[in-house]
């Protein structure tokens, strides 16, 4: 059964900050990679693989993370599908309104690094992250051409592999001019940056060199890890950060500093990280507030959802309007990780897209 695609609440310009590039593939490429590499699949229909990818309810992390493992042995270390993952989805975006995505992956979970070094000429169809990194800026390149919208990339570590961290800092400082633009750490939040100090030399590493910092924190986690992400890891950014409401000083103080959370409202359901109400949705308070946040998709392959549909849940089950709707795109656009003019570029196409006569002044 396919995703609900319902007729877009604000069939305006949109910018997407948070979107996971290794959950936003086509049911259709898998099948079709899987096919031409010889990989066995439990099922072979887009129908069918999609109902065994899903997530139907909210589930457990070591249940979400299972579905990854459903596919992505299919698309990791082959160079043809790595590329064409990349084009796809910017076609995707655009047909959704985007006008600028930063999307984000792991370059060593997509090269199919393992965990226990092995040479590369002894595993079969891998290819290393610097690969995967060029192979993506490739795709997202040409797909920008072809569909008339702005995409960048932000490289993830790995919670639980800090041992990779200052190789993804590195790779973001070697392509800063070739389409990435951030640094982001993903996993499991009980794994914090005194047990795992390879995150934290990699986030100095980053804030020295001037390369842009999000931070996974406050999804599931305390907001003790929210707080962790600002003051060590220097985050300008929050991915996701619904748990720094419990702490009312924390929330308090990020507020008066401006920073901006990137909310993924279907994705918090179905992970178990908020309320399965959404009339009790942290996007309310973040609305009532004036917050600085996004709205995103975070893994619409694995949630069987779309950019439009979180739009819609919002709007029906959280209040949000046509104007807030407005709002939020630019505040996300000024949180961008753009250079300056490239971000007032966008903002003005916004401001003119919105009918609003405000230019942006740096």
């Amino acid at each position: 059964m396919a995703a609900p695609r319902p007729e877009p609440v604000f069939d305006q310009p949109k910018i997407e900050l948070h979107v996971h590039l290794d959950g936003a593939i086509r049911v259709q490429t898998i099948l079709e990679v899987a096919k031409r590499r010889g990989i066995s699949l439990p099922a072979d229909t887009v129908e069918e693989m999609t109902q065994i990818i899903i997530v139907k309810k909210p589930a457990t992390l070591t249940e979400f993370l299972g579905k990854f493992a459903e596919y992505m042995h299919v698309i990791a270390g082959d160079r043809e599908a790595i590329k064409r993952i990349a084009y796809e989805f910017v076609e995707d975006k655009a047909k959704e309104g985007v006008i600028y995505v930063e999307v984000r992956y792991s370059p060593h979970l997509m090269a199919n690094t393992q965990v226990e070094p092995i040479p590369w000429d002894q595993k079969k169809g891998d290819i290393s992250p610097d690969d995967v990194v060029q192979l993506v800026n490739e795709g997202l390149s040409e797909g920008e051409r072809a569909f008339n919208i702005k995409a960048r990339s932000i490289l993830c570590c790995m919670r639980h592999m800090p041992s990779w961290s200052m190789e993804v800092v590195e790779l973001c400082k070697k392509y800063r001019h070739g389409g990435v633009v951030a640094i982001d750490l993903a996993g499991d939040e009980s794994l914090n940056c005194e047990a795992c100090p390879g995150h934290r030399m990699a986030y100095e590493e980053a804030e020295r060199c001037g390369i842009h910092r999000t931070v996974h924190a406050g999804e599931v986690g305390p907001p003790s890890v929210v707080q962790e992400a600002v003051e060590i890891l220097k985050a300008e950014r929050i991915g996701h950060g619904y748990r720094t409401l419990e702490d009312k000083g924390l929330y308090k103080r990020l507020l008066a500093q401006n920073m901006h959370f990137e909310l993924c409202p279907i994705s918090s359901k179905l992970t178990g990280a908020c309320d399965p109400d959404f009339t009790k949705h942290p996007v309310i308070t973040f609305k009532r507030d004036k917050a600085n946040y996004s709205l995103n998709t975070d893994d619409p392959l694995i949630f069987n959802s779309t950019l439009n549909l979180d739009y819609s849940t919002v709007q029906e089950y959280m209040g949000l309007t046509e104007e807030e709707f407005k709002r939020l795109n630019i505040a996300s656009a000024q949180s961008s990780f753009l250079p300056k003019k490239e971000k007032k570029d966008l903002l003005n196409k916004l401001y003119e897209a919105y009918g609003m006569v405000q230019r942006t002044v740096f």
